[in-house]
């Protein structure tokens, strides 16, 4: 089944039949080949992307659809597909091994209908996967899996990082930065976002209004060298989205409340802040409203050309910005200053709002669900760190090149299917022995982090031996009693000692979710004990939360909940410096005690 709204202009009249230009209240749809004996995978969508003059959809199955309002018929993208993009003038589609094919007057002017392969062009043939694709309005950038950004397209503003002057376009990949973690953008937007491993920011392209935030100082129109934006709002980057005239941005802090905060900076009258503010915003200044407040996240936004859209985790639509074609779905088309709440048909948001979408076009919107989008779980973000940091590796597999990958053998005892469990890994060792290196590490990524999606291909072949069905939760709780029951004292290898009773843990475990215990086990002293008192003075009832919640990420049922205990909780969380990416313990434990109370 397909939940995807659609409101604000409809310039697919191929899509939409029989509908006004201006949608102005949400309305649902279905595909012309959409019916009930259809294969699941062909009906379910995974990503939606949209610009000006053409839609993609990207289905599960790894096909697309596009439409477009110069072309009548819908076009079959038989592609193996993992990602689609859309900017004004420009497609471009990521394929699961990592080529790139775009299309667009500015990528092939000699036939702009076609599809070409512009990951081959890149100069350096060593730096040809591509992990991740974003479109701005005239240009595309490309991730590598080398950590390097490129770009292609029009240079006019500067948004490739090079003089606007000399460098007009370019119809082939050109690098723009090296180290880069995240690359950001918008399909009606001329300025890029370039983000390195250690959350430093630079920005190129577009400033008319002061839509890089870069401070009052530079007012430049154009900025044509990547540039480090100084002021950068406390917490860890989640996302940016830009459109033509303002750039909104995503912080996560655990110790604020709520802990997921937007910050905008641009054009005064669309950037949230409020029509009073009167003049442009050069610097990134957080969007503040009482429709924010007390909810556990902000789990999705969008920028569109001029408008934005805001999902809750308490299942509510926030919007403002250009409403001129009913792009926020008010029923009107009255233009919104600050953030108002959009009111939307009942969809299946109390059971599943994590795994709906907003998507803002130029000047249109879209709703949709897509449990295939949804990000690693907390754990999955941790079980990945592991893999990739490579601490307190003991197993080591050769792939066809060569090459040697280290893995963790108590990962993956429970990670894959039990019964005869090295078979399993002699059987994985025979599977890598054939792969690259690349293909390698995908299979580790799916086993560790428990998704498929990162190469369906691939886990076609390891799906008999991995135990994908199983949420990382539940494989950590199955550690958690295996421990308990001593199945295997040598995984215990760590003793954190209290005053009344001694705590066994495996060292694995506890850097994947402590700084303290990280730092501590990797740090270059002569002290290597297995062995370390805790001087946290928690209680044993509170130590005991901590113990089951570090494993499964998840508060007992059958724990009372006392203010005492939350009051120990919050001390402890800072003791033992716990990971970020983790779920805010304290946010559950209040929420367990409000239930219980």
């Amino acid at each position: 089944m397909n939940d995807c709204l659609f409101f604000g202009f409809n310039s697919f009249p191929k899509l939409f039949k029989n509908e006004p230009y201006e949608i102005t209240k949400p309305i649902q749809f279905k595909f012309e080949n959409e019916n009930e004996n259809e294969n699941e995978n062909e009906k379910q969508i995974k990503q939606i992307s949209t610009g000006d003059y053409s839609i993609i959809f990207l289905f599960k199955n790894g096909k697309a659809i596009e439409y477009s309002n110069q072309n009548p018929e819908k076009i079959q993208i038989e592609e193996n597909i993992q990602k689609v993009t859309v900017g004004y003038q420009n497609e471009a589609i990521l394929t699961i091994e990592g080529n790139v094919f775009a299309k667009g007057n500015i990528i092939n002017p000699n036939n702009s209908n076609e599809f070409i392969n512009i990951s081959s062009l890149i100069e350096d043939t060593n730096d040809r996967i591509i992990q991740d694709i974003v479109s701005g309005s005239y240009s595309i950038y490309l991730l590598t899996s080398n950590q390097n950004a490129y770009g292609i397209g029009l240079n006019e503003y500067g948004q490739l990082g090079f003089d606007f002057e000399t460098l007009k376009k370019t119809e082939k990949p050109i690098l723009m930065m090296k180290n880069v973690s995240k690359i950001f953008s918008g399909n009606t937007s001329n300025n890029v976002f370039l983000l390195n491993s250690n959350q430093e920011l630079f920005v190129c392209g577009y400033n008319q209004v002061g839509q890089l935030g870069l401070g009052e100082s530079r007012k430049e129109t154009k900025i044509d060298k990547l540039t480090k934006i100084q002021n950068i709002p406390k917490g860890k980057i989640i996302d940016i989205q830009c459109g033509d005239n303002h750039s909104i941005m995503l912080i996560e802090d655990e110790n604020e409340n709520p802990k997921r905060k937007l910050y905008s900076c641009g054009y005064y009258l669309y950037n949230g802040l409020g029509e009073d503010e009167d003049e442009n915003t050069y610097e990134f200044t957080e969007i503040k409203s009482s429709l924010f407040e007390n909810d556990d996240n902000i789990i999705d936004f969008s920028v569109g050309f001029m408008h934005t859209l805001i999902l809750t985790s308490n299942s509510k639509l926030i919007g403002f910005g250009e409403n001129d074609s009913g792009q926020l779905g008010t029923e009107d088309t009255k233009n919104q200053y600050i953030p108002i709440e959009i009111e939307l048909p009942k969809l299946r948001f109390n059971e599943e709002i994590f795994n709906y979408h907003v998507l803002c076009g130029y000047r249109n919107s879209f709703l949709y669900y897509s449990p295939f989008l949804s990000s690693f779980s907390n754990l999955e973000e941790d079980l990945i760190k592991l893999f990739e940091r490579k601490e307190f590796c003991n197993i080591s597999f050769k792939t066809k090149n060569g090459e040697i990958i280290e893995a963790h053998k108590l990962i993956l005892k429970y990670r894959l299917n039990q019964n005869q469990n090295q078979n399993q890994i002699e059987k994985l060792q025979e599977i890598i022995s054939k792969k690259s290196i690349k293909e390698s590490n995908q299979i580790f990524e799916m086993i560790y982090s428990n998704n498929s999606k990162i190469n369906p291909k691939l886990y076609s072949e390891i799906k008999e031996i991995i135990n994908l069905n199983e949420k990382i939760e539940e494989t950590m709780k199955r550690i958690y009693l295996n421990e308990k029951e001593n199945e295997n004292e040598n995984e215990k290898d760590f003793i954190i000692e209290r005053k009344e009773k001694q705590y066994k843990f495996p060292k694995l475990i506890l850097i994947m979710r402590s700084e303290l215990y990280r730092g501590m086990f990797l740090s270059v002293t002569e002290d290597k004990s297995n062995k370390v008192t805790d001087y946290s003075e928690l209680s044993n009832k509170s130590f005991q939360i901590f113990e089951y919640w570090i494993y499964s990420n998840q508060i007992k049922n059958e724990i009372q909940i006392t203010q005492e205990i939350i009051d120990e909780i919050q001390i402890g969380i800072d003791y033992f410096q716990l990971n970020q990416t983790n779920p805010n313990l304290f946010d559950l434990l209040i929420n367990k005690f409000n239930n219980q109370n």
